[in-house]
């Protein structure tokens, strides 16, 4: 840990009460997103308008200048065709031409006439008629340039707003998980939180951008196009403007139906997603007890109430829309009939009539918009107040408790509870008065029966459940008051059910030392992280960069990477994971582009491992591969390819419908065969299995067929009779055969389908597609060479350079012990540790057994060194000696540091220096192990037990 002079506690806990703005020593400044008021806006508008008012001004200013450009669009169409009219009938009739020329870029605000007739700013240039066509042409080219220019300005800034603002709201629901109470988990299935998260304020970031612009700028263009309208002709314009009403008043109200069946498909949706991921948790349960139809038949009626909502809403949705287009095209028919005649009788010359028509077509747009905007915001307000109901839990941990604390000291004194009281959500007390006191380098054992209270102390001392009376305090300083990164620091704790990222182990086991950024990243100056840090203010999200050094090996007194990992190695040799991880080096694989020197190494190991099986006279137990011989131990895939796929081209199953493949098994003449082997293995399959049960370890042993397919090969095999060759059979059945026999090993299926002349023929095959390998191929193999690294496969099978003999009497254990002893010669023993750190656990950890996880729970624990660690029952599933092992290493090194192990075989407690007996949520026993075991108490009966 860090010196206590960097940091001093009691004057930071003097001010917890006002923590916003306050800096610690060693630590970041306290930024915007910790101080900002933690609840969420109610109101959708109120949020928008809050965090984007700026950018909301700023694309009002576009829209501002962007109306009267558009306006003067309307106007530029009628000038145009009233000079190509007088044009043409100057042409035709030149003798009674009186117009000549025309005036161009008269700029003047026209009116009705019973409202002044206009105003004139600029008289303009007069032209002859055919310059001021062009004229006028390209001025109306120049607007809709300038047009299209401000829609693209206005929507790109409505665009990166709308996501900025989407950004933030995500990043806001997350940092709100962050801090919900631990018991409003079990309320919640994460599949519904996470598709509220990603899916359901989707719609969000598309509104938040047409918040206020749209309105006011389809608003603007649908009402410029109004007046222009009246302008030219006022009862036009009232018709036009009627219609508009009505759609306006109908439409809305006859979506609000669609609204309330959208809100209905959300929940629905939501509540499929989470039983899909309640099935996903539950499969096994669902297969143990044989419900599977049950499920089925739930996912049926789910389904179908989707489908009825679905369809209702398509119903609504599109009778709406045919109304909207009736409406949309009953005002051209007005305008054709009506203004149709009023041009016939002069009181409306055909170039309004015109400029009308194109006006009024551009007017329907921003109307269909405004409306839909109408829709959206209804549903979009519907979709917030969902969210927010779902993020807004009462007792969520305060925002300052997870604020950046810089560095911390050791801890002084103990940990101390008295009279503490714990309740659930329902009020229900799960510990009660519970009074006791652990100082450092001390060990106190929590032992009690099952389901006694003592369960909820572990989670209670890291603050995973609230402290309902009493105190609890940690060198004298109030739990509930002391932030996270301090909590996180002084005390580990390892519980039953640890979960680990899907990252790799070393991720998972330093995860512990990620409290916040102590470096900074290699491209910190970098002019891109600059920009992208900008983005990361704009939209309220925390200012901590991922690619930032995070770890902290100043806190387990390391130098640097390399030190951290003796350390990790240390821990779990401490907890007995040493071997695991060394297993899953072994079986992990490294790359020539990050690992150079160490491939060079371990091609050196592979020469002096096989020098060694020679000395010792163990060639009998590994079969090296050799480009001129079959190997009987590989599968006959592997002998063909002489390597090993990369990449899905010629993974298992691709490689049999390969054309390429299928065209080197002709010209070698082997096509026959191997599709004859494999009906083969599929009738001796199908004779072997008929009557076997489906968990028969013949399954596992030939692992050609599994059962759920038999019926399959059942029906293939009876299909054909007698021999069959390549040209007798479908495509399909050729793929399937082909594939059984390309999985078969000679050395452990022993079918003796692969004689010496066959394996000769298979060898040529080999070479003629290595020769003929076409480019797009060129990568989808990794062959095997004597003096290459193969990076397709594992360190194990890199050094073995060949495969382990199936049928000789542990050959696995005795080439095991060889290729350790080579390792630790040649000094690679951690290097392949290394590599089983890198391989990656999978979700939740479930690559790795239940063991293992628990284990790498513990050692994660331990590793960040903490003056008191908390395992609460964490060793549970691990026999008796394994256990043993365990505690005795570990209280062995804890040194200073307080132990305090919630302990599932009270017996045990012998080990450690008190022991604390909880029953019904009371401590009802506390002393040494002996001093409860001479009383003859509770504490006895406890050891006892079956289970102690």
């Amino acid at each position: 840990m860090r010196l206590e002079s960097r940091f001093t506690l009691d004057n930071w806990l003097q001010k917890s009460k006002v923590l916003s703005g306050i800096a610690l020593r060693g630590a970041p400044r306290i930024t915007p997103w910790i101080t900002q008021d933690p609840s969420l806006e109610k109101n959708l508008f109120r949020y928008i308008w809050n965090y984007s008012r700026r950018e909301q001004l700023a694309v009002l200013v576009f829209v501002g200048l962007a109306l009267p450009f558009y306006f003067a669009s309307l106007s530029l169409p009628r000038y145009i065709v009233d000079a190509i009219e007088t044009a043409a009938r100057n042409f035709i009739e030149p003798e009674l031409a009186t117009e000549t020329s025309g005036i161009f870029m008269r700029l003047s605000l026209p009116w009705p006439d019973f409202l002044g007739g206009g105003v004139q700013f600029f008289q303009g240039w007069e032209l002859s008629l055919e310059p001021l066509i062009l004229a006028l042409s390209f001025t109306y080219l120049a607007l809709v340039m300038i047009n299209g220019g401000f829609k693209f300005q206005i929507n790109t800034l409505k665009g990166r707003m709308g996501e900025r603002m989407l950004r933030r709201l995500r990043y806001q629901l997350v940092d709100r998980i962050l801090r919900f109470p631990t018991s409003y988990f079990r309320k919640l299935k994460p599949a519904e939180v996470a598709s509220m998260v990603k899916d359901e304020v989707e719609p969000l970031g598309g509104f938040i951008g047409d918040a206020f612009v749209l309105p006011i700028f389809q608003g603007g263009l649908g009402l410029t196009a109004l007046i222009f309208i009246m302008v030219q002709n006022f009862w036009l314009g009232c018709m036009a403007g009627a219609v508009v009403l009505v759609q306006a008043f109908i439409i809305p109200k006859l979506r609000r139906p669609i609204l309330r069946l959208g809100k209905e498909r959300q929940i629905a949706a939501r509540q499929l997603a989470g039983r899909v991921g309640e099935l996903m948790d539950g499969v096994q349960e669902v297969r143990i007890n044989a419900t599977s139809n049950y499920e089925r038949a739930d996912m049926t009626a789910r389904l179908g109430r989707i489908f009825d909502i679905r369809y209702e809403i398509f119903r609504r949705k599109f009778f709406v829309k045919f109304l909207n287009n009736f409406l949309g095209q009953f005002t051209p028919f007005l305008f054709y009939a009506v203004g149709g005649i009023l041009a016939a009788r002069g009181q409306l010359d055909v170039g309004q009539l015109l400029a009308v028509l194109v006006a009024y077509k551009d007017l329907p747009a921003p109307v269909k918009q405004l409306i839909d905007w109408d829709q959206q915001r209804l549903d979009v307000q519907i979709k917030y107040d969902q969210v927010i109901d779902h993020f807004d839990p009462e007792d969520m941990v305060e925002p300052e408790l997870q604020r950046p604390v810089g560095e911390v000291s050791h801890l002084r004194g103990g940990i101390e509870a008295s009279n503490l009281t714990v309740t659930d959500e329902t009020g229900a007390r799960l510990l009660q008065n519970i009074s006791f006191s652990v100082a450092l380098g001390e060990t106190l054992a929590v032992v009690g029966p099952a389901a006694g209270g003592k369960e909820h102390l572990g989670p209670t001392l890291v603050r995973l459940f609230g402290v309902s009376g009493g105190k609890l305090a940690l060198g004298g300083h109030d739990l509930s008051n002391l932030p996270e990164g301090i909590i996180g620091r002084w005390v580990g704790y390892a519980g039953q059910d640890t979960y680990l990222f899907p990252v790799s182990m070393r991720e998972n086991l330093t995860y512990g030392l990620k409290h916040e950024p102590v470096g900074e990243a290699d491209d910190a100056m970098h002019p891109r992280k600059a920009w992208i840090n900008r983005e990361t203010q704009r939209a309220g999200n925390a200012p901590f960069d991922i690619d930032a050094e995070w770890v902290d090996y100043q806190s387990v007194d390391v130098e640097g990477p390399e030190a951290l990992s003796k350390r990790m190695l240390e821990v779990l040799r401490m907890v007995g994971l040493e071997d695991d991880v060394y297993e899953l080096g072994l079986s992990g694989r490294v790359s020539l582009e990050t690992h150079p020197e160490l491939i060079t190494k371990l091609l050196a190991a592979r020469e002096l491992l096989h020098k060694r099986i020679e000395e010792r006279s163990l060639g009998h137990l590994v079969e090296r591969f050799d480009p001129d011989r079959y190997n009987n131990n590989a599968s006959l895939a592997e002998n063909l390819l002489f390597g090993l796929p990369c990449g899905p081209l010629l993974a298992e199953g691709a490689l049999a419908q390969h054309p390429y493949f299928d065209e080197v098994m002709s010209r070698s003449h082997i096509a026959d065969r191997v599709a004859g082997m494999g009906f083969e293995i599929a009738r001796t399959m199908v004779e072997l299995f008929a009557d076997l049960p489906a968990d028969h370890p013949f399954f596992d042993q030939f692992s050609f067929i599994s059962a759920d397919e038999l019926p399959d090969y059942q029906a293939l095999v009876n299909r054909y009779t007698g021999k069959v060759s390549h040209s007798d059979l479908t495509e399909d059945d050729c793929g399937r055969l082909v594939s059984l026999a390309l999985r078969y090993v000679e050395s452990r299926h022993r079918l003796g389908l692969i004689d010496d002349d066959f394996a000769a023929q298979i060898v040529l095959a080999r070479k003629m597609f290595a020769r003929g390998l076409p480019d797009n191929l060129k990568g989808a193999v990794e062959p095997h060479e004597p003096s290459a690294y193969n990076g397709a496969t594992s360190i194990q099978d890199n050094l073995l350079f060949g495969r382990i003999a199936y049928g000789q009497a542990k050959a696995q254990e005795r080439v095991g012990v060889l290729l350790t002893e080579v390792l630790e010669e040649l000094g690679l023993h951690e290097a392949v540790y290394a590599a089983g750190l890198d391989f990656n656990v999978g979700p939740g950890g479930k690559r790795l057994t239940t063991t293992q996880r628990q284990l790498v729970g513990l050692a994660r624990a331990i590793l960040k060194r903490p003056d008191i660690l908390v395992v609460d029952a964490a060793l549970a599933v691990l026999d008796t000696s394994m256990q043993k092992m365990i505690l005795d290493n570990v209280l062995k090194s804890s040194g200073s540091r307080a132990v305090i192990w919630i302990l599932a075989r009270p017996y045990q407690a012998k080990l450690f220096d008190r022991t604390l007996v909880i029953d019904e949520g009371r401590v009802i026993e506390e002393g040494t192990a002996e001093d409860l075991d001479a009383r003859g108490g509770r504490f006895t009966a406890l050891a006892a037990s079956p289970r102690g």
